[in-house]
């Protein structure tokens, strides 16, 4: 019997999910399929109580349901709770196993895109789900320093005093952080600032930057936002969110099936989607 994986969100429709999952199914041979699913404000305790009543095998969870759904589900990984998020689900023998995926998908593009930099001093910009998800992750890590800016202070001081680890760690405004960017070895863009219909701002200002920084951003389209954009032009080395995007469905893909899937195919496999929507 085909096995049934998914994502659920609103919206959904701009998902290149189901393209890369699927054809990783046709690739190891496995009897299943990835479907997009739209949720409606409010029903999402209806959608999840029926895709595991029709047997859904796992499925993916993306805007704006991430933390609401952690309560519907029956176990929560510890990463996952600290985070306060998840987007992994896994359906085992009927119970929900809740993951977030984001964080260590992210890390793990950063080792790819940034090799052999040892204890360096970070700065995520933003304290959204994203910036939660890579700065709890990132702190286990051991960085040298771990700073949040965001242009409501309060919400970088609220993440930073959940921390439970004595990473240096700071809470700044833009203005402060646009600043001190000198003082950073890595500078990680999280936000939607970049993304249209905002594709020539960005989150901060990269004037000051006069050091061969390394800056990641953890959008993907357009493949060079703004702020990538200045701090290229600035010398750093930077990294869109391609990296991130492929190995967090990766990390899913391999809980679902016990498999290791094929991180370069699924890359060319969203390549392929993006065509030339990707600019």
């Amino acid at each position: 019997m085909k096995k049934l994986f998914g994502v659920i969100g609103n919206p959904i429709g701009h998902s290149l999910s189901p393209h890369m999952h699927n054809d990783l199914f046709s690739l190891y041979g496995i009897d299943a399929h990835y479907h997009p699913f739209l949720v409606e404000k409010g029903r999402l305790a209806e959608a999840v109580t029926g895709l595991k009543a029709i047997g859904a095998a796992g499925f993916n969870v993306t805007i704006p349901y991430k933390t609401e759904i952690i309560p519907l589900l029956d176990w929560i990984d510890p990463l996952a709770k600290e985070i306060g998020a998840v987007n992994t689900v896994v359906n085992r023998d009927g119970l929900l196993a809740g993951y977030n995926t984001d964080g260590p998908g992210f890390l793990k593009s950063l080792e790819e895109g940034f090799p052999q930099l040892d204890n360096p001093a970070m700065l995520v910009i933003g304290a959204g789900g994203a910036a939660r998800a890579i700065y709890f992750t990132l702190e286990k890590t051991g960085p040298l320093v771990l700073d949040i800016c965001n242009r409501s202070l309060s919400k970088a001081e609220s993440l930073v005093g959940e921390s439970q680890l004595s990473v240096p760690s700071r809470a700044l405004s833009a203005e402060e952080a646009a600043e001190r960017i000198n003082e950073y070895d890595i500078v990680i863009q999280t936000t939607s600032v970049g993304m249209h219909p905002e594709t020539g701002e960005s989150p901060i200002g990269l004037h000051n930057l006069n050091k061969k920084v390394h800056a990641a951003d953890i959008i993907y389209n357009p493949a060079e936002t703004e702020f990538l954009k200045q701090a290229r032009k600035r010398g750093a080395k930077t990294l869109n969110g391609l990296g991130m995007f492929v190995h967090q469905g990766a990390l899913a893909f391999e809980l679902w099936t016990g498999i290791k899937p094929d991180a370069d195919r699924m890359r060319e496999t969203v390549l392929k989607q993006l065509g030339g929507a990707i600019c």
